[in-house]
């Protein structure tokens, strides 16, 4: 009998999945205050809740007995994880119940703002009758630009067609493939969408890639008297820059559910900006998504529990197969390289994810696959939602075909990770070997020997005199302190490869100063997220 403690009213539509099995037993409270959480938590095997609860370190260590700890929601900021890691407790939650909660509110905000609909309900409300100044727009005919089309970005997509919108999208991290399923034109850049859009909407994680993307500049390049829609994560769009564009009406308006810091303050500007319609994060706020969550949520919670299935767990995968955590390593780092070496080529859009592997570690073919895939998507979506489970399934949502197969050529305990898109294709292969550091052995057709450790800088130059010279110099002086240096070629004279082990982080200017010295061609640097 496992025992699940029920709090934050979280939808009685989940929980009936949880007390229809015998073998658990529910226990549904209020939100309890922290000294009782604390004296009761130790009781039970799992706790389900929403955003109320805060599950603390504190929490989690007077829970002697828990499994798992289940958010009826999306984000997990009041859970603890590191912790549950380290305890051995599976963090799961409902990464995709928002989907359409959010898809319909922007639709709801843009024909708000489209037919003035806020201020035409004041007007009746203070008595007055003022039809003709409220004259309106639609949104047949105006362009949609839409900025990251994953699970949500999708949905807007597929519902602005029946709208008899022109709909074209900018995310340089999904294939063609997905934009002609979606019939979705693919826009070059940020830049030419944005020269093209009536109404921009913006549904990508805020990541150091994407905070601030629509700023002062990117506003300026919409054609005049658009609007500009945000309900993904406050920092993608610039207040400040939005509020100077509505006030000087280069904008028609704009809509906001999220905010640099929420609540949204008293005072701030925003509430007395022309025009903006705001709304209190109600993104997921829908009794239909609540549902949703819940049910995910409280099958994924049953599941583990009775199944000792963990493959909607955020953070338990890798202690899962704690022997394969070497090769898991060299999996992932190796999807890292071959995708930045790509992506410095041009080739963004990773359509497909092939691995190799070694007969002995054939095993864990499952885990293998999904470090590559976090691998390929690390630095793409928001790093606190990419783990070792969730990677497989946000790959695929992204319209990535991934593959793995086993093969007697490879060394033991060897991964090769191929990937491709369009034309263009990298295989990099590594060794974890027994009681050794894993190592990277070949990137395409040059064969290396490197720990793929903090900083790795991939360089390709000709192969003559001075190359290893010019580039260690550099490096010393910009305080760049190399620890390998690992230079392949392919036959003298022709064309070579250096895999460069540093410490610290290698910043932009210094990669274009590479690229600067004589004889070099390529420069990639790789930047490792998940040090062990």
């Amino acid at each position: 009998m496992f025992r699940v403690l029920v709090t934050d009213d979280v939808d009685p539509e989940g929980l009936a999945l949880l007390a229809a099995e015998p073998q658990l037993q529910v226990d549904e409270v209020p939100t309890l205050p922290k000294d009782e959480l604390l004296a009761r938590i130790g009781d039970y095997d799992a706790i389900v809740g929403r955003s109320a609860t805060r599950i603390s370190p504190e929490v989690l260590k007077a829970g002697t007995k828990l499994k798992v700890v289940g958010r009826a929601g999306v984000g997990v900021d009041n859970v603890a994880v590191d912790v549950a890691t380290s305890l051995g407790i599976a963090v799961i939650n409902a990464p995709a119940g928002n989907t359409v909660a959010v898809a319909e509110l922007f639709f709801g905000a843009a024909i708000g703002l489209l037919r003035q609909i806020p201020r035409a309900q004041s007007v009746m409300e203070n008595g007055r009758w003022d039809r003709n100044t409220f004259l309106g727009r639609e949104l047949k005919g105006k362009t949609l630009g839409i900025v990251g089309l994953g699970r949500i970005g999708s949905e807007v997509a597929t519902r602005a067609h029946a709208f008899g919108m022109t709909v074209v999208g900018y995310d340089p991290y999904i294939a063609d493939e997905r934009f002609i399923a979606l019939r979705v034109r693919r826009a070059p850049s940020l830049d030419a969408l944005l020269h093209e859009t009536n109404i921009l909407t913006v549904h990508v994680p805020l990541t150091d890639e994407t905070k601030g993307m629509i700023g002062k500049r990117e506003l300026a390049r919409l054609p005049n008297r658009s609007v500009v829609v945000n309900m993904a994560r406050g920092g993608i769009v610039d207040e400040a820059a939005l509020l100077a564009a509505l006030e000087s009406e280069q904008l028609r308006g704009a809509a906001l559910d999220v905010f640099d810091a929420e609540p949204l303050a008293a005072d701030s500007p925003l509430r007395k900006a022309p025009n903006l319609l705001l709304t209190p994060h109600l993104g997921a706020n829908t009794v239909e998504a609540q549902r949703n969550v819940s049910r995910d949520v409280c099958l994924a919670v049953r599941d583990a529990l009775l199944r000792n299935d963990l493959s909607k767990s955020l953070n338990v995968a890798g202690g899962a197969v704690s022997e394969l955590q070497g090769a898991m390593l060299v999996a992932r780092r190796a999807a890292a390289v071959a995708r930045a070496v790509l992506a410095d080529q041009g080739m963004r859009a990773v359509r497909r994810v092939s691995l190799r592997v070694s007969p002995d570690i054939a095993h864990g073919t499952g885990a293998l696959l999904a470090s590559a895939a976090a691998g390929v998507l690390d630095g793409v979506i928001e790093t606190d939602r990419l783990n070792l489970i969730n990677a497989r399934s946000l790959a695929e949502a992204r319209g990535l075909e991934m593959s793995v197969g086993e093969s007697s050529e490879l060394a033991p305990r060897t991964v090769e990770v191929a990937l491709a898109g369009g034309m263009q294709q990298l295989a990099v292969t590594g060794s974890a070997p027994d009681g050794s550091t894993p190592r990277l052995t070949q990137i395409g057709s040059f064969h290396i020997d490197v720990n793929p450790r903090h900083t790795l800088l991939i360089l390709t130059n000709h192969d003559v005199p001075g190359v290893i010279g010019r580039v260690g110099t550099l490096l010393g002086e910009r305080h760049v302190n190399i620890a390998e240096y690992h230079q392949a070629r392919l036959a003298q004279g022709g064309d070579a490869l250096a895999a460069v082990s540093v410490d610290g982080e290698v910043s932009e200017a210094t990669r274009k100063a590479l690229l600067d010295l004589p004889d070099v061609v390529t420069a990639s640097v790789v930047h490792f997220r998940d040090e062990p």
